[in-house]
Formats: structure tokens, sequence, C-alpha cells
């Protein structure tokens, strides 16, 4: 009997390895979770590579201060299930002590850098885990499994680290730190279908609901606390789900009747356009824009 691993087992196989490598070469790692369904499967991912003992290493949500909250509930919820300890960085309090300052149109979403920097030096991590998929965006397409960032938490994309044969390079001097990206080699559809084949809970906005909505820039922006309407836009009720979760100023949302995990695979399967290109205002200011915000330590 020949046994063979199907696509997304293999992917899951090798990021639990992957977690194990780093959990064995590094003193301070730190899992990087907000609540969205990347850091979810990785939180899973993580889950599995330990069991039966407890996650080895603390998760950190950046929090912009303008969630959905939905999403908070749900990560408080899952923290507390698996007993792990959570670390939340601030952007409010980066703007309080005149760390940060606030946009034009209060978007938060650029700001996460300096809090994500100075939160890593502050609990002295010296490997963050994130869920960058290459299949997202350009620059991330450009990233090592091992993303070496230099003592002022910036990288180059010209100075990339050799992975031949799955043998990562974990040097590092103090100072230094890395981002591990567990998830790279897997896309949207990956994710999941992992989480309905694991019956993952995810958060209820992934799913088709009904929620007030403004047309803006082409996407539908939630009305609410960070969102008002401008100008001559007239909010108006629509049946959307989240494609991608981050803060509510900046993050669309995409007409759907997905109620179930199994809609939301068919759905992603068809479509044709990354989440992030559909629904993040963030990466439209230039073609450029989430490489130069790399360069400078974002995610």
């Amino acid at each position: 009997m020949v046994y063979e691993l199907t696509d997304l087992r293999a992917l899951e196989a090798e990021s639990i390895h992957i977690f194990r490598e780093v959990a064995a070469e590094f003193e301070r790692p730190v899992l990087l979770f907000s609540g969205g369904k990347d850091s979810i499967v990785m939180l899973r991912l993580a889950e599995k590579a330990f069991w039966p003992r407890r996650i080895p290493f603390p998760v950190m949500h950046v929090d912009t201060g303008h969630n959905f909250d939905e999403v908070l509930a749900f990560r408080d919820k899952r923290v507390a299930e698996l007993g792990v300890r959570l670390v939340v960085a601030s952007v409010q309090a980066s703007i309080d002590t005149g760390r940060v300052a606030e946009e034009p149109g209060g978007m938060r979403n650029r700001l996460q850098t300096t809090t994500l920097l100075d939160a890593l030096s502050e609990h002295g991590f010296d490997a963050a885990f994130g869920g960058a998929r290459r299949d997202e965006e350009k620059a991330r397409a450009k990233e090592r499994v091992y993303s070496f960032r230099d003592d002022f938490g910036q990288w180059d994309p010209k100075n990339q680290r050799p992975e031949l044969w799955n043998l990562y390079n974990s040097r590092h001097r103090p100072g230094e730190h890395i981002r591990i990206f567990p998830l790279s080699n897997w896309t949207e559809l990956d994710i999941w279908r992992f989480i309905a084949d694991e019956g993952i809970e995810i958060p209820s906005i992934y799913l088709s609901h009904t929620r007030e909505v403004v047309r803006r820039d082409g996407m539908l922006l939630a009305t609410g606390p960070f969102v008002t309407p401008q100008g001559d836009e007239e909010p108006f009720k629509a049946s959307v789900r989240y494609r991608t979760v981050g803060d509510a100023t900046c993050t669309g949302a995409v007409e759907s009747s997905a109620t179930t995990l199994d809609d939301i695979v068919a759905e992603v399967a068809a479509t044709r356009i990354t989440e992030r290109g559909a629904t993040r205002a963030d990466d439209r200011f230039s073609e450029a824009a989430m490489e130069d915000r790399k360069r400078e330590g974002y995610f």
C-alpha cells in the first residue's frame, strides 16, 4: 500500500516542520494573531505542532483600535481556549505617547509598523510568526519563509537568504530578528479548504450577513464609529462578507451569499482577484505600497 499526502496535508506538514524548527532554534518567538483567517490557521497549526503540550510561545495582536467587534471577541475566546498568553500592542498607546501621529482619514493600518517594532523590542522577541502568503500581493511574493530584519526592523528584498531543501538560516545578532511565514506556499483557497476540512471556528463576519455599508473608491465599507458617510454617499444594507480582516476604516466587504464554509470555498475557487487587491484601501496608495511598508518593518 502506498500512502501519499494530499496537497493540503503536504502544506500542513511543511508548516508544522517550520513551527518546530523555530521553537528549537530561537529563544523568544511570538505568533502574531489578529483573529483573521490566516492567523487562525497558524494557531491551529501551532496547536498541532506541539500537541499534547501547550503552544510554547505567546501570541501578540497589534491592535489598531479600529477593530471589528466580532473579531476581538473571537480573539479573546480562542486565546482563552488554548491557554496561551496574549500580548496586545496598542496603536492608540503609540499615538498617545507621540510615537506616531494620526493620518488624514483616520486609517491606522500603516501606523502598526512602529507599534509592532516597539513591542518586539520591548519583549525581546527574536522571531515573529506572520500569516502572509505569497499569493496575496507582489511584495509578499518576494519573501522567504525566514525573512531577516535588521536592528531597525527593516526588510531588504535584495538581501534574502537562500532556502534550499527546506533548510532555513536562523542566524541573527542581538537587536535583529526574523519574521517567519509558515503559510508562504498556501493560497487563499488552501486556507479555506483547511478551515473547512478541520471544522475550525471563524469570526462571523467571514460569512454572509446583512450590514449597512457605503460604497467608497469601489469598495463597500461598513458604517459605524470609524466609518461615516461622506459627501453624497448614501448608506444602504447589503448581504456581504469579509475576505480579509484589518482596520475597519480601510477593509472592504464583498457582496456574497456564502453562509457556509463550503460556500466560501466554492466562491474563492471561482474568483480571479486577490482578497487584498479587492478589499484593502491601504494597498492602493501606489503600485509599491506594500513593499514600501515592508521595507520599514511592516508585517
